[in-house]
């Protein structure tokens, strides 16, 4: 008995030391940001906020260290006064934090991208099965596979309703921890057609339609949101370039006297200015773009 007394305490004791591996920095700041653990729900991250937050405020460090070394570096090679590194070390811990923290959005944005991408055939496929007869548990079952993310989300409604949970609770409670606002309302309509006993199919149809009309209009959008995207392309990634490097090279000849030999940096920092005008704009190009399944 005493050696199972021991042994359980030991177990014990090692769960207990796992459960505490972050930081007390983390813990001090989790208070200052309350939206970390409804953004983790949203994004379906299986991490808790302080484990997050301990790793982001690491990175930071991390990675303002690497910024100060390739700064110090960069000083170094243009001959310039390291005393302008004492703010830039200062800026860097904050800018690398927040951008980090930036990790939440993307992540709950990019799930959001998932669950509409084919929500429209997801609802279609339940409206069609719907009205043949098919019951609506059975209906949800079909929808959570073949449909990527969005079969996740389903899965998990089934899920809860397998375990006891009823299925208008479950389907509010998946309302409210979606970031998809198109997936939300599909949601709510089912759950308050099957509270006030109206016909389910009829209307998932009605919000089928706005659905649709709404990514119609977005890819409009886009179309015209395309042609400011061009001009700015067109001007600062190739007219500007190129005519200013050639401008650049005649002025800097006759200024000098024909001695160019040392602005080979200054042309590698204007390339790399100009890859990184090609990035921005495909960048730009690529997050703008709807992402539906048409």
């Amino acid at each position: 008995m005493e050696k199972k007394k021991s042994v359980s305490s030991s177990i014990m004791a090692r769960v207990v030391r796992k459960k505490k591996p972050h930081s007390g920095l983390a813990s001090q700041f989790l208070p200052y940001f309350p939206e970390i653990r409804k953004k983790i729900s949203l994004a379906g991250l299986e991490i808790t906020p302080h484990a997050f937050l301990d790793n982001v405020i690491k990175s930071s460090v991390l990675l303002s260290i690497s910024l100060i070394i390739l700064t110090f570096i960069l000083f170094s090679i243009f001959n310039i006064n390291y005393f302008f590194i004492i703010p830039l070390a200062i800026l860097y811990p904050p800018f690398t934090f927040w951008y980090l923290l930036l990790y939440l959005d993307i992540a709950v944005i990019k799930k959001r991208r998932l669950i509409d991408y084919e929500i429209v055939f997801a609802v279609r496929h339940i409206v069609i099965a719907l009205r043949s007869g098919m019951p609506l548990f059975n209906t949800l079952v079909g929808v959570s596979v073949g449909y990527g993310e969005l079969s996740k989300e389903f899965n998990k409604i089934v899920e809860k309703v397998t375990l006891g949970t009823p299925l208008s609770q479950s389907l509010r409670e998946a309302a409210q921890n979606t970031p998809s606002k198109n997936f939300s309302r599909v949601l709510m309509q089912i759950a308050n057609s099957l509270s006030s006993g109206s016909d389910v199919a009829d209307s998932l149809e009605a919000v089928l339609n706005q659905i649709s009309r709404d990514q119609v209009i977005e890819l409009k959008a886009y179309g015209r949101k395309l042609t400011p995207l061009v001009m700015f392309f067109m001007i600062f990634g190739i007219i500007l370039p190129s005519l200013g490097i050639a401008f650049a090279v005649i002025l800097l000849s006759l200024i000098a006297g024909g001695a160019i030999s040392q602005s080979s940096y200054l042309l590698m920092a204007v390339f790399a200015f100009i890859l990184l005008v090609q990035y921005l704009f495909l960048a730009m190009v690529e997050g703008s773009r709807p992402h539906y399944a048409i």
